[in-house]
């Protein structure tokens, strides 16, 4: 076995792949010297400000505040979706923190929705009388990089009054990174 060692390794003039091997070769694609492929794109956001919602009542929920977003692919402030241009399987994760506001949740159901469509429920009832819980889940999705796209819609029953979603912490959120083709 033979060791290269150098400092700089570089591609002809005009082109962006670098070929390693010939027969099981592997292709590094290098863009602004930044390594790409597996991970990107990625975002990580969160909801700024508590949000009310009715009552038994599916609802979207409005994660405005990036903390990551890689590609732009995450609207914060119009759909609060993910549209992510590379094609390929991705980590999608999500969570919420539900708020009776001094009444008793019933149950929290929190929904991953794909092109305007229920994708995945996750459900939780709570053993006693709680006024706040917190319910999240997670999927390996399939995007075709150009119009998929994924929402996270929740619901909360309670009692009676008003509950909402809570931004307390950054305890209600939205992430999602490629892990592969």
């Amino acid at each position: 076995m033979s060791k290269l060692e150098t400092n700089t390794i570089d591609t002809i003039s005009g082109s962006t792949n670098l070929t390693i091997g010939s027969t099981n070769s592997s292709t590094v694609t290098f863009e602004n010297g930044a390594v790409t492929g597996h991970m990107y794109p990625a975002f990580h956001a969160y909801l700024s400000s508590s949000q009310t919602v009715g009552d038994s009542a599916t609802t979207k929920v409005q994660i405005d505040t990036e903390i990551l977003d890689t590609d732009n692919c995450y609207d914060n402030s119009t759909n609060y979706r993910f549209t992510p241009t590379v094609a390929g399987k991705y980590y999608v994760y999500f969570f919420i923190s539900a708020e009776a506001n001094a009444n008793v949740i019933n149950d929290v159901s929190v929904y991953l929705y794909k092109n305007g469509s229920e994708y995945l429920e996750v459900r939780d009832n709570p053993v006693s009388s709680e006024r706040g819980m917190d319910v999240g889940g997670s999927n390996i999705v399939d995007f075709n990089g150009t119009t998929d796209y994924v929402e996270v819609f929740g619901r909360i029953n309670v009692d009676s009054n008003t509950p909402s979603f809570s931004s307390a912490t950054k305890s209600t959120y939205f992430g999602a990174y490629r892990i592969g083709a």
